[in-house]
């Protein structure tokens, strides 16, 4: 461990990333693709499904579940976007180059944020207290973190269940 990660906190004394200072999510706030504040207590008492996107990847059509998902079942679990440049760089455009593509190609009405990094050096906050809770990093492109209503019990799915995968509803519509 270097002397410079255990001074930033990102690394405690055994090596590990510490513990975040966040206790739930809703203490986090983030920008939205079009810069407004976004405030995560709005979000307090509902299941929040987190993920990481990215236009130039194979796995990009699951916009439209995710889409689906947020129309179908909006009631139980508020889908929350945030396009990351974190593989093979998917996602080189601008924030408001990828509000114009979800938007024109996918038909997107759920929360998007601005372009973060969900791994690495420069990991976003949100992604650090994300692989805390869950001890798993996104594993690609569409990676999924559900957030249960308490704002503290994470589970994550891998980037290959897709949004309206049975093993993914029944834990948003299980209450």
């Amino acid at each position: 461990m270097s002397l410079a990660a255990f001074l930033s906190g990102k690394l405690n004394a055994t090596g590990k990333k510490s513990a975040p200072q966040q206790e739930s999510v809703y203490e986090f706030t983030m920008r939205s693709l079009d810069g407004t504040e976004i405030d995560f207590n709005r979000f307090r008492g509902k299941k929040l499904l987190i993920v990481n996107t990215a236009s130039r990847c194979g796995k990009t059509p699951q916009y439209a579940g995710l889409q689906k998902l947020h129309e179908q079942y909006g009631d139980k679990v508020t889908v929350l976007g945030f396009p990351a440049n974190n593989f093979l760089w998917q996602e080189p455009g601008s924030n408001a180059e990828i509000a114009v593509f979800c938007e024109k190609n996918y038909g997107v009405t759920f929360h998007l944020f601005e372009k973060i990094s969900v791994k690495g050096k420069d990991q976003h906050p949100l992604y650090t207290w994300l692989e805390y809770k869950t001890g798993n990093k996104p594993d690609w492109n569409f990676g999924k973190y559900l957030v249960m209503e308490d704002g503290v019990t994470v589970k994550y799915f891998k980037s290959g269940v897709q949004p309206l995968d049975e093993v993914l509803l029944r834990e948003i519509l299980n209450n």
